[in-house]
C-alpha cells in the first residue's frame, strides 16, 4: 500500500446500465485482518495471533516476500512463521516482491526475467505447506509504480504472463487464487488484464480502497465493486469480488473518521473485506515511498505500534461490528447547536460527564467533543444519551484537530475546556504527545474561539502541578500525613502567590496551556479563566495509577486486589467531590467578567484534606476489609503536600466545598459497587482495577 499512484488509459466500452446502479446494496462481508510482519519480528507475530483471538476475527491477510524468502535466514524466518499463523487463523499470503538479483532491474518492484520463476516460488510454497492455504494472492497494487515498475514493462506484458503461470500451478494444487487488487483504482486495467489472459485461473478480484487518505475522489463501495462486475461481466468470467485492502489513517487524530470508513466496508457488496491494517506502522521502519516521506502511511492501525488500542480497535474488540455501527449513528451530529449552549471539551470523561449532565439538567444544550480515548468513556456518553437525549450533541474528535474545534464550537457561548493528556507517567512516557495535546489543542481552542465575532467564555482546567515540587514549603512528617511548617499555610493551604515551577513534562504541557489562556485574556480580550484544581473524585470515574487515584484504590479494594502507593503514603491532598467542582466551574463561567485573565486554586481545602495512607484507611472501613498495599518508590515530581488555598476564588464568587471527605467516599464506592453489581461495562471497569 503507497500514496504514489499512477493510472494507465485504454480505450473501454461503455458501462452497461445494471439494476444494481440503480439501487444501493449492501453487503456483508467476512471481515479480515491485514498485517504485513517484518522479518525476525517475533514479538509482533505474537502480538497479531492474540489480537486477532481478541478481537474474533479468524481472516489474516499478510505478506510472503520472494525477495525476503531468498535472503540469509529469510526461509527459517517463515518456516517459523507460516505454520504459527496457519495454527490460529485463516491465511491469505500475499506473494509479492521480486529478489533484485532476479529482476530485470535490481529492485523488488522490477518485472522477474523468467517470468515463470514467479509461479515456481509460489508453487514452492504451496507444496511445503499443502492444503494450508485455501487461496494465495498474486501480487499486491500491480498498477502501483512503487509495488510493480511499469515502465519496465508498459504493457503489462511480463505481469500477464507471470499471474497467468503461476495462478495455473495454484489451480494444479486445487488453491484458489486472487489478483492483487487495483491502487488506483482503474478498470481500465482490469480491462487489459482480462485481454491479456492473466485471468483464466483467477478466481477472485482484489480491490483496495482508502476513502479520505489516500482516495481523491470516493463516490462509495457500491460505485467501487460495480464498475469490477461490469469488467468481469464484460468478458463473460465468473471471477468474485473481495476487498483485500481498505483503511483509514489517523494521523490527523481523527480516530472517528476510522469509525465511519470501517463501517461503510462492514456493508460492502464484497464476500470478504480486509481491513488495513492491525497495528500501525513503526515509526523506525521505511516505507516504499520513503523513510517518512508520508505520515499518513505510518497510522492505519486498528492499535498504535506500541500496542494500545485506538478507539476503532476497543469498540471492535468489547462490542464488534455492530458496536462500532451503533457508536457512529448515535455520535453523528444530527443537527446544530442550538444558540446558547455550551461546549465542554473532554467532555466523555468523569468530570465531563458530571458537567454535562449538570447543565443538559438546568436547561442548557450541550456539545461533547471527546476522542473517546480513554477505555470506558463510551459508556459514559450512552448514560447521558440515554438520560438526557437530544440536548446532548456529540462531535467525536480531538482537540488538535482545529477544524473539529470549529465545529464543535458552533452555537456554543460557553466552553468548558477539560480535554488534556492528564497523566504525569504518560508524560514522561511520550512528553512530545503530552506537549501536543495539552499545548496545541489548547492553543487550538482559544483560536477557534478567538475568530469569533464574539468568543465565547472559556473556562481552563488546569492542575497543581504547575508549581512544581513545592519543595520549598518546609514539611515536617505529623502522624500519617505531611504538613507545612508555616502556620498561614497549614491553616489554608497553598495560594496562587506561589511561584510557578513545572515540573514533569506534564507539568511544563499544563503550565504552558495555563499560561496561554491568561495571555490571550490579555493579548486578545478572550473571556477566558483558569481553574488550578487539585484532586477530584466522584461518580463516572473510572480511575487508574496515573489518573484519578482514589477512584482507582477503590476499585482495587472492591476486586480484592492490592494497592500499589508510591513514596511512603503520608504525602497530603485536599480532595474536592466532583460535585464541589461543577459548583466552581459555573460559577467561573458565570462570573467571567470579574474573573477573566487570572488563574485561582480550586480545591477541598485544609478541611478536606487528607494523606494517602489515611484514604486507604476509610477505604478499609467503607469495605470492611483492610487492603494490601506493596509499597514503590517516589515518582518523578510527586508533591509531598498539596492543599489548595481557594480564598482567592471564594471572595469572588462566594463558592466553597460542601461535600466532605467522608461522605464523598462513601457515595463514590456506592457508584463503583452499584456499577459492579449491575454488570456495567464490567470489562471496562476490570481493566481500570488492573491500571
Amino acid at each position: 500500500m503507497s500514496r504514489i499512484v499512477d493510472t494507465i488509459r485504454h480505450e473501454v466500452a461503455p458501462a452497461p446500465e445494471t439494476d444494481l446502479r440503480r439501487r444501493r446494496r449492501r453487503g456483508t462481508p467476512e471481515l479480515g485482518i491485514v498485517q504485513y510482519l517484518h522479518m525476525g519480528d517475533y514479538d509482533a507475530a505474537e502480538r497479531t495471533l492474540d489480537a486477532l483471538d481478541a478481537l474474533r476475527i479468524g481472516h489474516l491477510r499478510t505478506a510472503i516476500s520472494w525477495c525476503d524468502w531468498v535472503r540469509p535466514g529469510g526461509e527459517e524466518w517463515y518456516d517459523w512463521l507460516l505454520p504459527k499463523l496457519i495454527a490460529r487463523t485463516t491465511v491469505l499470503p500475499c506473494f509479492l516482491y521480486t529478489p533484485p538479483a532476479l529482476g530485470i532491474e535490481p529492485k523488488s518492484s522490477s518485472p522477474p526475467r523468467d517470468p515463470s520463476a514467479y509461479g515456481e516460488f509460489v508453487e514452492m510454497v504451496l507444496e511445503r505447506y499443502a492444503g494450508r492455504f485455501p487461496y494465495v494472492e498474486l501480487w499486491n497494487e500491480p498498477n502501483n509504480y512503487i509495488e510493480w515498475d511499469w515502465t519496465i514493462d508498459p504493457e503489462w506484458t511480463i505481469f500477464a504472463k507471470m499471474i497467468a503461470g503461476a495462478a495455473a500451478r495454484a489451480a494444479a494444487h486445487d488453491v484458489g487464487t486472487v489478483l492483487g487488487g487495483m491502487s488506483p483504482f482503474d478498470p481500465n486495467w482490469l480491462d487489459l488484464m482480462f485481454k491479456r489472459g492473466a485471468l483464466e485461473h483467477v478466481d477472485v478480484i482484489g480491490v483496495h480502497g482508502f476513502p479520505g487518505t489516500w482516495e481523491a475522489v470516493w463516490e462509495g463501495w457500491d460505485a467501487h465493486v460495480e464498475r469490477v462486475e461490469d469488467v468481469i461481466a464484460r468478458h463473460g468470467d465468473r471471477q468474485r469480488i473481495w476487498v483485500t485492502e481498505a483503511g483509514y489513517s489517523t494521523w490527523a487524530h481523527d480516530e472517528f473518521g476510522q469509525l465511519k470508513v470501517f463501517t461503510d466496508l462492514a456493508a460492502a457488496p464484497a464476500q470478504r473485506a480486509y481491513w488495513y491494517s492491525l497495528e500501525d506502522l513503526a515509526p523506525e521502519h521505511e516505507t516504499l515511498d520513503g523513510f517518512h516521506c508520508d505520515e499518513r502511511a505510518y497510522h492505519f492501525g486498528l492499535r498504535r505500534h506500541a500496542g494500545d488500542a485506538k478507539l476503532l480497535g476497543r469498540v471492535l474488540e468489547h462490542r464488534g461490528p455492530a458496536g462500532i455501527k451503533e457508536l457512529v449513528r448515535f455520535a453523528s451530529p444530527r443537527r446544530a447547536q442550538r444558540a446558547g449552549g455550551a461546549l465542554i471539551t473532554g467532555g466523555a470523561g468523569f468530570i465531563g460527564t458530571n458537567l454535562a449532565d449538570r447543565l443538559v439538567g438546568d436547561g442548557t444544550p450541550v456539545t461533547i467533543l471527546d476522542t473517546l480515548g480513554r477505555p470506558g468513556v463510551e459508556e459514559n456518553l450512552r448514560w447521558l444519551r440515554r438520560k438526557r437525549g437530544d440536548l446532548v450533541r456529540v462531535e467525536i474528535g480531538d482537540v488538535r484537530d482545529k477544524f473539529a474545534v470549529r465545529r464543535a464550537l458552533e452555537g456554543c457561548e460557553r466552553v468548558f475546556h477539560l480535554a488534556a493528556q492528564v497523566a504525569v507517567t504518560t508524560s514522561l512516557a511520550d512528553p512530545r504527545d503530552d506537549l501536543d495535546i495539552n499545548v496545541r489543542g489548547t492553543l487550538n481552542v482559544l483560536e477557534e474561539a478567538r475568530r469569533l465575532a464574539a468568543p465565547p467564555a472559556i473556562v481552563f482546567t488546569s492542575t497543581n502541578k504547575v508549581y512544581g515540587a513545592l519543595q520549598d514549603i518546609a514539611l515536617r512528617r505529623r502522624g500519617s500525613r505531611y504538613e507545612p511548617t508555616e502556620a498561614r499555610i497549614r491553616a489554608r493551604g497553598i495560594s496562587e502567590r506561589e511561584p510557578l515551577q513545572f515540573a514533569s513534562p506534564y507539568g511544563c504541557s499544563k503550565g504552558a496551556a495555563d499560561q496561554y489562556v491568561l495571555d490571550y485574556a490579555r493579548s486578545y480580550s478572550v473571556p477566558a479563566t483558569v481553574l488550578r484544581m487539585s484532586c477530584i473524585y466522584g461518580p463516572h470515574q473510572r480511575g487508574t495509577e496515573d489518573q484519578g487515584w482514589v477512584a482507582h484504590f477503590l476499585l482495587r479494594a472492591l476486586h480484592g486486589e492490592p494497592i500499589t502507593v508510591f513514596g511512603d503514603g503520608a504525602q497530603t491532598r485536599d480532595l474536592l467531590h466532583v460535585a464541589d467542582l461543577l459548583d466552581a466551574l459555573l460559577a467561573a463561567s458565570a462570573n467571567e467578567t470579574a474573573l477573566r485573565g487570572r488563574a485561582y486554586n480550586v480545591g477541598g481545602g485544609a478541611a478536606n484534606a487528607a494523606s494517602v495512607r489515611e484514604v486507604i484507611e476509610m477505604i478499609g472501613e467503607l469495605t470492611g476489609v483492610k487492603p494490601t498495599v506493596v509499597w514503590e518508590d517516589w515518582r518523578v515530581a510527586d508533591q509531598r503536600y498539596y492543599v489548595s488555598d481557594f480564598t482567592a476564588f471564594a471572595e469572588l464568587t462566594g463558592w466553597k466545598p460542601t461535600v466532605p471527605i467522608a461522605s464523598g467516599l462513601a457515595s463514590l464506592y456506592e457508584w463503583l459497587s452499584g456499577a459492579a453489581e449491575r454488570q456495567v461495562a464490567p470489562r471496562l471497569l476490570a481493566a481500570a482495577a488492573r491500571g
